[in-house]
């Protein structure tokens, strides 16, 4: 049996009032179950116990210095933040992310429609690639109830299509993966739209380094 699982996170909210987000970002990371890729997350595990660090990586608590990593320094945090980063690149998965300007949307219906829409594209377009599976296996944790609608209406048409709500965070690194991803094309959009960054955000990353990391992952994208 082929099977293709899929790990989704997102970034922003559905609001339109003051205090909402600009920006709605959708990732998707695609690792079909024959590509074996377990030395790659053993190495990125041992690398993590090293540095006495085993939990999950949330990349915007992270850059932030929020909760977890308030009193991890930056070299340490920049640590925890490029081990993961070196596991996508060598990793054989593939993925593809959606940033939306709200902007550009007047309410959550036509937020909801657009999103729609640019996942009904990516399928589109890779319609071959989606129907070569027997079953898709679909990670997200229905953290938001518009996402959780969306995907299952269009998953859904697909042969073995199985949605999993409930799975451990910690060690599905694949999914700290999509929340990487949706977080690091959320920094480029601000970056290119000079929309304004967080603290936390200015001193982390500087534009060499930001200019690198988008240049190595477009590579990956489906």
């Amino acid at each position: 049996m082929s099977r293709l699982n899929i790990f989704v996170d997102e970034t922003g909210n559905f609001g339109f009032g003051k205090d909402t987000s600009e920006i709605y970002g959708l990732s998707f990371v695609f690792h079909e179950q024959q590509n074996n890729i377990n030395n790659e997350i053993n190495a990125l595990n041992e690398r993590l116990k090293k540095i006495k660090y085993n939990g999950m990586i949330h990349t915007s608590e992270l850059v932030n210095k929020r909760f977890e990593y308030s009193n991890y320094s930056l070299e340490k945090r920049k640590k925890i933040f490029n081990y993961l980063f070196q596991f996508i690149i060598r990793a054989n998965i593939k993925f593809k992310t959606l940033m939306i300007d709200k902007k550009y949307c007047n309410n959550e219906r036509q937020l909801k429609d657009k999103l729609s829409n640019e996942i009904k594209s990516i399928i589109n377009n890779n319609k071959d690639y989606f129907n070569s599976f027997s079953k898709i296996v679909l990670y997200y944790d229905n953290g938001q109830e518009p996402i959780k609608d969306i995907l299952n209406d269009i998953f859904s048409n697909f042969k073995g299509y199985e949605h999993k709500v409930k799975f451990d965070k910690t060690k599905k690194r694949l999914f700290q993966v999509a929340d990487m991803l949706v977080y690091i094309y959320k920094y480029d959009y601000k970056y290119k739209n000079k929309l304004l960054f967080s603290q936390g955000e200015k001193y982390f990353l500087n534009v060499k380094e930001h200019k690198k990391i988008i240049k190595r992952i477009c590579k990956k994208e489906i």
